[in-house]
């Protein structure tokens, strides 16, 4: 008799659902500001290193660059950031935060700061700690491959 394969114990099911979760309460807590964890960390990204082009800006977050393209023209949209041309060579473009993106941003790292509470809120504080530090090995073992 065949059994099926047991999803609750597949690490890919388990990293996909926590990220399904992870989603859901970013977006119950900032549903009102109609921003994305990829949007989030684009802003964030460029308030740390202003000035940057897409690709650069792309790997800084782990996103795709070809992707990062729509993502990015959303928070244009917005009015969030701008494209601005390289005094250097004018055909290349840099990305920088606009006021209103500076603003709407720090408006919600407050709220980006208790979602990654709640998100790991299930474990002990103790488990809290063991989880990230496990989470960021596993991170960083893939990436270095």
């Amino acid at each position: 008799m065949n059994h099926s394969f047991d999803l609750a114990a597949a690490p890919g099911h388990l990293i996909r659902r926590a990220h399904q979760i992870s989603v859901a309460i970013f977006n119950d807590h900032l549903a009102a500001v109609d921003v994305t964890p990829v949007q989030f960390a684009i802003l964030n990204a460029l308030q740390d290193t202003p000035g940057v082009d897409q690709i650069t800006l792309a790997k800084r977050v782990a996103f795709d660059p070809a992707t990062s393209g729509s993502v990015i023209g959303r928070l244009e949209t917005k009015g969030w950031i701008e494209r601005r041309a390289d005094d250097v060579d004018r055909r290349r473009k840099l990305l920088v935060l606009t006021p209103q993106g500076l603003q709407a941003l720090t408006g919600m790292t407050a709220a980006v700061a208790a979602i990654q509470t709640e998100i790991v809120s299930p474990l002990e504080p103790d488990e809290q700690a063991q989880f990230m530090h496990l989470l960021r090995r596993l991170v960083a073992g893939h990436e270095a491959s």
